[in-house]
């Protein structure tokens, strides 16, 4: 028989309880001695103050009143030291069930890694990984052939061309500096004063003539 089995008088192995209530259980122990304090505390209060009321008057009624007091401050001090044990019990259990907890999650999370790893092999994660990067070159590779110009223009010597138009611009500019030399034609000057008239009564004219000394005298005038 276990120390617990003995100390409760039991042949049989109890069932334990679970942390959760084990946890209430203290919680609600540590409520009673708390009370029990609380009126512990008014004890003393109440003795003391028949202590003082009976005085040197009556010295038996004061010494019994001293000595309730001095039994119920011996209480108070046996659940003082009760209470911080029951505490510091309920403060591990309490950390033990958090650690539990922990480890669980934990160990759940490292057998949900495992499941996941399951179908894994480093190796073909790597082939697929130096796969991944071949196709991206190729890609690549693709991508600058589509973007190259074809056709007209690809056997052409850009120096060539280059040549060529430095050729018509000096050319250009031989001309222009010929012209430059040549004098320019003058033209007759055209007076300024008007062509006496003739009367047409005097001087016979053609019709086509006419015309002609019409047109003459507007571009004149």
């Amino acid at each position: 028989m276990s120390g617990l089995g003995k100390l409760f008088g039991k042949g049989k192995k109890a069932k334990a309880p679970t942390p959760q209530e084990a946890i209430q259980k203290l919680r609600e122990t540590e409520e009673v001695l708390v009370k029990k304090q609380e009126f512990l505390e008014q004890k003393i209060q109440q003795e003391l103050q028949a202590a003082k009321k009976h005085g040197t008057k009556n010295k038996r009624a004061a010494l019994q009143a001293l000595k309730r007091k001095k039994r119920y401050e011996q209480q108070l001090s046996q659940i003082d030291g009760t209470l911080s044990t029951i505490e510091f019990q309920r403060e591990s259990l309490e950390n033990a069930t958090t650690n539990t907890e922990v480890l669980k999650t934990m160990s759940d999370a490292a057998r949900a890694m495992k499941e996941a790893h399951q179908h894994m092999d480093i190796d073909k994660v790597d082939d697929l990984m130096s796969e991944i990067t071949e196709q991206q070159d190729i890609a690549q590779q693709i991508s600058d052939a589509i973007s190259k110009p074809v056709g007209f223009g690809d056997d052409v010597d850009e120096d060539e061309l280059l040549a060529e138009l430095e050729e018509m611009e000096q050319e250009s500019l031989d001309k222009e500096l010929l012209n430059v030399g040549e004098p320019n034609p003058v033209l007759p000057s055209v007076p300024a004063s008007h062509l006496p008239s003739v009367p047409a009564s005097k001087v016979p004219v053609d019709d086509d003539d006419d015309e002609d000394m019409k047109q003459l005298a507007a571009w004149v005038s």
